[in-house]
């Protein structure tokens, strides 16, 4: 008497293994919208870390200006001030999403170095006035260059503005004593 033979295991499974062929498909779909969300959050973040560095290098070659003299020795008013800053911005940064604001401070414990409330007028441009003291040999100074980037709401609700227009306060601050430079 012969026992028939058993299937074996791979036979028995080949119906179910046609039927598997969209599997990696609908895997994708579910983790695809996860996946290039968080891309997308990773490319923005970096983007606007890039840019505050950026704003930050600026800031620095614009302190220097005012530390050395160089503001007071060619008579800069704040316009030419302020159109030095922008000349220091790359070309992926506009001059007119930049405020300047150059006070002094009576010691290094009492300098304001907070970030202001911006408020907007009715054509959606800041409306906050801006101090420009870059002081005198001796005196400390807080400048405080100030850029208002712009960031698009990014899926499953990633949002890196901070303020009401939907933009995003950058600010770089520079803190020093004035000396006398020749």
């Amino acid at each position: 008497m012969r026992f028939a033979r058993p299937p074996r295991l791979w036979a028995r499974l080949k119906p179910l293994r046609r039927h598997a062929r969209g599997a990696t498909l609908v895997e994708f779909a579910v983790i695809a919208a996860p996946l290039i969300a968080l891309l997308i959050a990773i490319v923005q973040t970096s983007l606007t870390f890039f840019a505050q560095q950026v704003l930050e290098t600026t800031a620095e070659k614009a302190g220097r200006l005012i530390l050395t003299g160089a503001v007071q020795r060619q008579g800069m008013k704040r316009a030419d001030f302020n159109k030095a800053v922008c000349d220091s911005l790359p070309a992926f940064l506009k001059c007119a999403n930049v405020l300047v604001d150059v006070q002094t401070a009576n010691s290094f414990s009492s300098a304001d170095t907070t970030a202001p409330t911006i408020t907007f007028g009715s054509d959606g441009k800041p409306t906050n006035a801006t101090a420009y003291d870059p002081g005198n040999p001796g005196d400390i100074v807080v400048m405080k260059v100030i850029y208002l980037w712009s960031v698009a709401p990014g899926p499953l609700g990633f949002d890196l503005s901070t303020l009401s227009n939907g933009q995003r306060l950058l600010m770089a601050t520079a803190v020093f004593k004035r000396e006398a430079y020749t």
